[in-house]
């Protein structure tokens, strides 16, 4: 039985100054590959230095869009980027309502222009959302996203929203947020998910899923996240894996043949 975790930053400062010990655990926990994602073009090289490092690391390009004061990638730029070796994505990208506010045009250009390098990479796209479920599945079918498909990263929109992105060509990545108690509705769409559009994820060092939760999150407890999706879809944990594992593979192509 082995778990990919779909996403997480391990190349943040205290994850990375553990590296050792979280690939050990990982191992541990049967946590076989994780991808490490991008926030910002400045701190981009330790992502890729990572998954040079290590075979079981893969990486991807982008600027997250809760980064305002922070260079602003061209098309051109990622697409350059995205042919280093075992870069797998574009992302993650999105747009963000919740933490910022006022004139936020800036967020969806920067959208846009992911979409457009996704598309003339052909590589998948992680996209973000948050208080943004509206527009972000507009700029997506406007910029045609559907050409090159990805993942819905940390979902915590409605079962509405996931049904809109799939038609769209994309899986949905439940983190550590469905293990928490009062996540129902997220729980509900757990339940309803089918497992060839499903991922997991940790989003480390952020969202400890139950009983770790309040700590700092690391990949190998994204087989938590797994065991308590199979509990609400009453499965068996193999089932999850396997699928999981396998949509990992077939979205992010790249990594497969790394």
């Amino acid at each position: 039985m082995k778990f990919v975790d779909s996403h997480c930053h391990i190349n943040f400062p205290d994850l990375q100054a553990d590296i050792a010990g979280l690939l050990s655990r990982m191992d541990n926990f049967d946590v076989s590959h994780a991808l490490c994602v991008a926030v910002n073009l400045p701190e981009l090289p330790s992502v890729l230095a990572l998954a040079a490092e290590h075979h079981n690391i893969f990486a991807s390009v982008g600027v997250h869009p809760d980064y305002e004061d922070t260079p602003e990638p061209t098309v051109s730029q990622l697409v350059a980027l995205a042919k280093t070796p075992k870069v797998v994505a574009i992302g993650e990208t999105g747009l963000d309502y919740f933490r910022l506010t006022g004139d936020l045009e800036w967020q969806r250009e920067r959208f846009r222009t992911h979409i457009r390098a996704a598309r003339e990479s052909g590589l998948p796209l992680i996209i973000h959302t948050r208080s943004a479920s509206e527009d972000t599945i507009r700029i997506m079918r406007e910029e045609r996203a559907d050409e090159v498909g990805g993942v819905m990263h940390c979902f915590t929109e409605s079962w509405e929203v996931a049904q809109q992105a799939m038609e769209l060509g994309f899986y949905i990545s439940l983190s550590g947020i469905v293990t928490f108690k009062k996540a129902e509705e997220l729980k509900d769409v757990a339940r309803k998910m089918p497992l060839d559009r499903l991922l997991i994820e940790t989003d480390s060092p952020y969202l400890a899923p139950m009983p770790h939760r309040g700590k700092q999150n690391q990949p190998a407890w994204v087989r938590h996240v797994a065991e308590h999706i199979a509990e609400l879809k009453g499965i068996a944990l193999q089932e999850v894996a396997d699928a999981t594992t396998g949509n990992f593979f077939k979205l992010f192509a790249r990594a497969g043949a790394a």
